[in-house]
């Protein structure tokens, strides 16, 4: 687990950046929370490796909220800005993984 301002990121040798055993390309650096546990996981693989319980996408009522952490600023962003900008995190620039947009699914509800 490693703690970025006031959050917690879970999951297998997560890195100061949120990368992890799973994905841990320069560019992995986006943690996304789960609408199950409301935890915050590098990755699906990561929460299924260390949860308790079957993970569940975040909510579509909930996007509005913080849903996603910036590996690289730290900066929180909601589900509905993490969809908008899939490759870049809005408050610095910083690059994601582009094939994370794949995933969409597992982690947005309705996506």
């Amino acid at each position: 687990m490693r703690r970025i301002d006031d959050r917690h990121v879970f999951g297998v040798a997560v890195d100061a950046e949120t990368r992890c055993a799973h994905y841990d390309a320069e560019y992995d650096v986006l943690a996304l929370r789960f609408g199950c546990c409301g935890r915050f996981f590098p990755c699906f693989e990561c929460h299924d490796a260390v949860a308790d319980h079957a993970r569940e996408p975040w909510p579509r009522d909930r996007f509005d909220e913080v849903a996603a952490l910036c590996g690289r600023c730290g900066a929180g962003l909601t589900a509905s800005e993490s969809l908008d900008a899939p490759e870049t995190c809005p408050a610095c620039g910083g690059a994601f993984n582009p094939g994370c947009a794949a995933h969409h699914g597992l982690y947005f509800e309705g996506e």
